[in-house]
């Protein structure tokens, strides 16, 4: 048992808490409706920790058959991380409900700072990239560079397209955006506060966090809000706060927020804390859409290190490249002999659609997969409501999460010779800054199916429409990458 555990905690079972029963149970609860041949096989698997691949995998298979088969599964799951999640108050011994946490009164509520930039609002799309900025027709080259290549999907370059097309869009006016986890690389802040856009700012209450949050919003153009406790002293000494043990003043803090709003969730935490941070940030998600009045939209990142269903395009540009890649000919049979099959496999079969890409880490585990996971259900759940959700698949990034797990730095410094291209933190989280405006401004298409909803606008850097199977390139692309991850 966890000793000194509060806030949203996994639930106790005979003195433990186990991360891995609690996924276990949550994939078997996602798919018992709609293929209860693999909630058996969920609930039987002995070893979560290396085996929980094949059933998340088995997810997406499932989910594929019709449009209300993948609703199904997302609002199951849902239901049993809501079901099975606690709520510990702080100093307290016992565990509440997760649902119980909004019904108590608030004690002490967050005040609210306001920090104003000092910048001239920019007024067109810029890009960096590779050491320069890009703007108008050089960022249109680009992304025809891009689609060429099979690095984003066709709507991605659309979407980014429009938003050059249209630069009035950048201010969002009346729209707050929350961004929830301020300080990540990937978020959108650092762009919407260039572009003069009124922010609401959640993170942790970590003085050098907000030092460079707010010094980021000082040198903007656009206007910061963020809950604070006290009057005394420095903001960055009184201002954040921890979703998970202060969920309920977070959510009466958000709702009080005029104008429309939009939700980001840019969260990211170590191990089984992401698993208890994602469960956060979603409760705060459904009661500020239960209380407010006025509109309120969801927006998520997706990890490209997970599996999708992909379009029948995709497939067939993996096909041909598995095909015409004449570097590797020479090796690809002795290297598929000599690992037993297990180099350099076909990302698909001819003819798939929609093919499913594997793209999971297997160094990331199953909590992250569970909390991504969380994120696409509750994308799906609410888009079938009726609600704004902006929802992408973020391209695999140089950020500093990333290149701490030394093996996966080096199979980024040799994705490039497998078909793979990893971005730098600024063009990603720029280009997936412009493409939350597009969603805000223009509205999200909505599609048959949610796997082509997730499909829409994706920058997968490439992993889709590669010629082989990620993971089978993936240990060939680290020895090849230990240099430049050094």
């Amino acid at each position: 048992m966890t000793e000194g555990i509060a806030g949203v905690v996994f639930p106790e079972v005979d003195g433990r808490r186990s991360t891995s029963a609690f996924g276990r149970d949550v994939v078997a609860a996602a798919l018992r409706a709609v293929d209860p041949v693999g909630a058996d096989a969920a609930e039987r698997e002995t070893n979560w920790r290396t085996g929980y691949l094949g059933h998340f995998h088995r997810l997406v298979e499932a989910g594929i058959r019709s449009p209300e088969a993948a609703r199904t599964i997302a609002r199951d799951g849902l239901s049993a991380i809501h079901a099975g999640m606690r709520y510990r108050p702080v100093g307290a011994d016992v565990d509440e409900p997760l649902g119980a946490v909004f019904d108590a009164p608030v004690p002490a509520p967050f005040g609210t700072a306001v920090v104003e930039g000092t910048q001239v609002r920019e007024e067109r799309l810029t890009v960096p990239h590779r050491g320069g900025r890009l703007g108008g027709d050089a960022i249109l080259r680009l992304l025809e560079g891009w689609v060429a290549g099979g690095v984003v999907e066709p709507s991605f370059a659309g979407a980014i397209e429009r938003v050059v097309a249209h630069p009035e869009w950048l201010d969002l006016r009346g729209w707050t955006v929350g961004v929830v986890g301020a300080g990540a690389e990937m978020g959108p802040l650092r762009a919407l506060t260039r572009w003069g856009a009124t922010i609401a700012a959640v993170d942790l209450p970590r003085p050098p966090i907000w030092e460079r949050v707010l010094g980021e919003a000082r040198e903007g153009a656009g206007r910061m809000l963020l809950p604070t406790v006290g009057d005394d002293g420095p903001i960055e000494q009184r201002a954040g706060a921890d979703l998970l043990t202060d969920l309920p003043r977070v959510a009466e803090w958000v709702c009080g927020l005029g104008g429309d709003v939009v939700i980001g969730n840019y969260v990211y935490a170590d191990g089984a804390t992401n698993v208890r941070v994602a469960t956060a940030v979603d409760a705060l998600s459904e009661q500020v859409r239960r209380r407010r009045p006025g509109r309120t939209a969801l927006a998520f990142l997706a990890t490209p290190t997970d599996v999708f269903a992909v379009p029948g395009e995709a497939v067939e540009q993996s096909v041909t490249a598995y095909r015409e890649r004449r570097t590797s000919k020479v090796l690809r049979v002795p290297l598929r002999t000599l690992s037993g099959g297990r180099l350099l496999r076909r990302n698909y079969r001819p003819g798939e659609n929609p093919g499913i890409n594997d793209s999971v880490v297997l160094q990331q585990g199953p909590n992250y997969l569970l909390a991504k996971r969380l994120q696409r259900w509750r994308a799906t759940t609410a888009a079938a409501e009726g609600a704004l959700v902006s929802f992408h698949v973020a391209p695999p990034t140089r950020t500093r999460s990333v290149l701490k797990n030394r093996a996966l730095a080096a199979a980024y410094g040799g994705a490039h010779r497998f078909g793979v291209t990893v971005f730098e933190p600024g063009t990603a989280n720029t280009l997936l800054a412009a493409l939350l405006v597009h969603d805000l401004v223009e509205g999200v298409p909505r599609h048959e199916h949610p796997w082509q909803d997730e499909a829409y606008a994706a920058a997968h850097g490439g992993l889709w429409r590669a010629a082989y199977d990620p993971r089978s390139a993936l240990g060939l692309a680290a020895l090849l990458g230990i240099g430049a991850a050094r």
